[in-house]
């Protein structure tokens, strides 16, 4: 099996853990598998350099300047795969077998890094690279860098680039966890979830994988989260399944926008909730939602929109809070779903602004970190879906 191991900053941040992450890939090599490493810069390395740049400084001397940590960890972990007499060889950039690259706008050059991947790959029966990760090589031959997460973004795409089988993130945290365990209690770990759950997950704080990361996952892909302390790479953590897939849909039914109005509504505590769950425990889907200060607008299938007006009503006069219920019909909605959404700067304007060009009103705009809902009128709807795609497909 071919692997990539991405060991990060925490796992590599002292002597003891740098033996472990050692013995781990030695233990793999051991059984014939073939492996590559990325390494993170070790503990919090790359931030302290950061902090200690306090005069005027160009990016390209701040690249090379917060590359030292990745070079050093590349350095102390090759080091000790050879004490364990596995043949290790530190890849960094400049060096003849480095990987990837960067063109001339700071954009990874895939044409060129796949190649240069493929290369890389030839040569895992004979030694183990250990690659810096977060680092890339630009145009000029100069240190460029892949931003915040960019360890992550390097192992999974050169897992992907190299054919691997398995990308192994090596982190502090027992794969994904129900909750931070810090914070809740009885936080277990999950031992599989979605690429779309990580990565609206990773868009709204948690810290597992980069996001950026999980654009370069494909089907045939694993990718795993597992604890340093783990010590095994072949085994356990939370397994990261499926790809992303750039899909634009329309409902084919129409729905109805029940809208619930109150005074300061979003200061009430509890209040979605109770709204929401007489709604479910009358059987009625909820399709999408939207809040305001004043507001809460439930989207329903429109055959049920009676009934749910009437749940909802009777919610209204049983807290005085909530003013009113009113119902608008014949709503339609287009989704636009992609892991490189939130990669892509101005996309809401670019969907917003076409639809407005043709003087279409937008009922609503609802978004996550992997799609964004446009709700319209149903009369609207064909038009709707013929602007996006033709924005998307562009």
């Amino acid at each position: 099996m071919r692997v990539v191991a991405k060991f990060g900053g925490t796992s590599l941040g002292s002597g003891d853990r740098i033996n472990r992450a050692a013995d781990s890939v030695a233990d793999a090599v051991a059984q014939g598998h073939e492996i590559a490493v990325v390494a993170s810069a070790m503990g919090n390395t790359t931030d302290e350099l950061l902090d200690e740049i306090e005069f005027e400084t160009d990016e390209a001397d701040r690249a090379e300047i917060v590359s030292m940590g990745e070079r050093t960890s590349v350095r102390m972990l090759k080091a000790a795969l050879a004490a364990r007499g596995v043949e290790a060889v530190f890849v960094e950039p400049g060096s003849e077998r480095w990987p990837v690259f960067t063109d001339g706008n700071g954009e990874l050059d895939a044409e060129k890094t796949k190649e240069a991947a493929g290369k890389l790959a030839a040569e895992l029966d004979d030694v183990v690279p250990v690659v810096t990760g977060f680092l890339a090589e630009g145009p000029d031959g100069g240190v460029t860098t892949l931003g915040r997460g960019g360890s992550d973004t390097t192992a999974v795409m050169l897992g992907n680039y190299m054919s691997a089988d398995e990308v192994v993130i090596v982190t502090d945290v027992e794969g994904v966890m129900t909750g931070d365990p810090h914070v809740v209690e009885g936080a277990r770990n999950v031992g599989e979830i979605s690429v779309d759950e990580l990565r609206n997950l990773s868009f709204r704080g948690a810290e597992v994988v980069a996001p950026s990361a999980l654009s370069y996952k494909d089907e045939g892909l694993n990718v795993r989260v597992v604890h340093y302390q783990h010590g095994d790479l072949l085994a356990g953590g939370t397994d990261i399944i499926g790809e992303f897939e750039s899909l634009i849909d329309m409902r084919e039914e129409p729905l109805a926008c029940l809208t619930v109005a109150g005074r300061a509504i979003r200061n009430r505590p509890g209040i979605l909730q109770d709204l929401s769950t007489a709604l479910g425990d009358s059987d009625i889907n909820v399709d999408a939602v939207a809040s305001g200060m004043d507001s809460v607008t439930f989207y329903v299938d429109e055959t049920v929109a009676e009934r749910a007006e009437n749940i909802l009503h009777r919610e209204v006069i049983d807290e005085e809070s909530l003013s009113s219920v009113t119902v608008d019909d014949d709503v339609a909605v287009v989704r636009v779903m992609g892991g490189e959404l939130p990669n892509q700067p101005g996309v809401i304007r670019n969907l917003v602004n076409p639809v407005a060009d043709a003087h279409i009103n937008i009922h609503d705009l609802i978004t996550s970190a992997t799609s964004v809902a446009v709700f319209v009128d149903w009369s609207d709807r064909e038009e709707t879906l013929d602007i996006i795609q033709d924005e998307f497909s562009n």
